[in-house]
């Protein structure tokens, strides 16, 4: 029974640390907007 306890301790260590750096990159980073451009061919446009 204690290697149960240590096993779901362990996976209730990575799943917070998961959780805290997915916090983090919603909370903290902020992405900078800018303009995108894209080229599509004329070949594309055409119903074959």
């Amino acid at each position: 029974m204690p290697s149960l306890f240590r096993f779901l301790s362990v996976v209730a260590v990575i799943f917070g640390i998961g959780y805290g750096v997915v916090y983090a990159l919603a909370n903290f980073v902020h992405p900078k907007p800018r303009e995108m451009t894209l080229t599509i061919p004329p070949d594309k446009f055409l119903k074959k």
